[in-house]
């Protein structure tokens, strides 16, 4: 049986220029785990290890039991923040986020509980078991690729906000990030990271 492989199935998701573009992002099934505080400070990186955590034993346990084989997906995280401001004027402590994982509909609330309960058993992180089943659907998105340090994401965002106005689009207070790049293995400069801004049309 051919492996699963969402990234692939959904690429007109997760294709991104180096420009602005307009794209829809369906309805889809994530683990998801919730939170505040900075990027990069034990809290979130807690989150991710716990995140990583359930996908994988999730993935193997249904492998070992006949339910086929599927790639763990890329990180994604969504920033909530209050209308009529931007992510980067509020204090990196107070952010708002959800880091998410997409993962095939088959997987069930049964195979979350069996992965937390067997990473708890093992003493793993206690926040596995804040690791939750959702369905996300972010809609229309206007969709770019960042080439750089996360640190100098404004810029594109900039780019992103001026095609909105152009297309009398309205952007959401949200801020999405998917990550291409493993920031432990790749240099600041060369980090891959598709930016969406979820929007709607002005009437």
């Amino acid at each position: 049986m051919e492996k699963l492989d969402l990234f692939k199935l959904h690429k007109d998701e997760y294709v991104a220029a180096k420009r602005p573009q307009l794209v829809d992002v369906s309805m889809a099934t994530y683990l998801a785990i919730d939170g505040v505080g900075a990027p990069g400070e034990s809290e979130f990186i807690a989150a991710i290890e716990a995140l990583y955590g359930v996908a994988y034993t999730v993935k193997m346990t249904r492998k070992k039991q006949g339910k086929g084989d599927y790639v763990v997906c890329k990180l994604e995280c969504v920033y909530q923040f209050d209308e009529g401001t931007i992510l980067e004027a509020i204090p990196q402590d107070q952010w708002q986020w959800r880091l998410m994982i997409r993962t095939p509909e088959c997987v069930e609330s049964a195979d979350l509980f069996l992965a937390r309960q067997a990473l708890l058993s093992k003493k793993k992180t206690p926040k596995v078991a804040d690791v939750q089943l959702k369905q996300v659907e972010l809609g229309p998105c206007i969709q770019m690729l960042h080439i750089g340090a996360y640190e100098d994401e404004l810029r594109t965002v900039n780019e992103m906000i001026q095609f909105a106005q152009a297309n009398n689009l309205k952007v959401k207070p949200q801020h999405c990030e998917v990550y291409i790049s493993d920031p432990r293995r790749v240099p600041p400069e060369r980090l891959k990271t598709i930016l969406r801004l979820p929007v709607f049309e002005l009437k």
